[in-house]
């Protein structure tokens, strides 16, 4: 086969020889892809991890505890952020406020079916939600919980890395990667997941004070 010739169109044979510029190129592409790739799907992952740690009630109010509870609207179920808007007036203490007051009812309802345990009460415009304070039993289940899913969020990491190393090793395979760069691909591939490992350990430490604190 043969390439076309810019100034007579004619096809004129091509060596197939890349300059070592052009094979430094594709490589850095091929790797920075497989990085790339990997580093926003592990920042998913921990802030999937941060946002489920959100979700686990500690002692204090928290709008991220409420937020995504769906409330049947309409017909439709529709994540109570939609629906209102929410302030913390004290340190145990939640108020809803609906954009619709028509909304008030089924917001309510939407929270005792919760499993958060919370017993709401309206003023015709604001809900209001008393968070009693964790008993020492309930805390440390909800600190197993939380370890859980930092465990999920590493494990995930941890196959994000797996796959990585499977592609470049591919392109190692394919010639596309000596073995040195693969083996510098690689330990930067390391990096990233030990940074998103501690980001998620760090996330956990937090959310352990809080929750072991009165």
């Amino acid at each position: 086969s043969g390439v076309s010739s810019p100034a007579s169109g004619e096809s004129v044979p091509w060596s197939g020889d890349r300059s070592p510029s052009a094979e430094r190129l594709m490589t850095d592409d091929t790797v920075s892809m497989v990085l790339d790739d990997a580093r926003e799907r592990m920042a998913k992952v921990v802030t999937r991890t941060r946002a489920d740690f959100g979700n686990v009630r500690t002692g204090r109010a928290a709008p991220a505890l409420v937020e995504k509870l769906p409330v049947e609207y309409y017909g439709s179920n529709v994540p109570l952020q939609q629906l209102a808007g929410f302030s913390v007036p004290e340190a145990r203490m939640l108020v809803v406020t609906p954009y619709d007051k028509a909304a008030i009812g089924a917001i309510e309802k939407a929270i005792r079916l919760s499993d958060l345990g919370l017993n709401p009460s309206n003023d015709g415009i604001n809900i209001r939600l008393s968070f009693p304070p964790l008993t020492s039993e309930r805390r440390k289940e909800f600190v197993k919980v939380v370890k859980g899913m930092a465990e999920e969020g590493r494990v995930a990491v941890r196959n994000l890395r797996r796959s990585g190393r499977q592609e470049l090793e591919a392109f190692e395979k394919d010639g596309d990667l000596s073995e040195d760069e693969l083996a510098r691909a690689e330990k930067e591939l390391d990096k990233l997941t030990h940074t998103s490992e501690a980001e998620i350990d760090a996330a956990l430490s937090i959310k352990e004070q809080e929750l072991l604190e009165d």
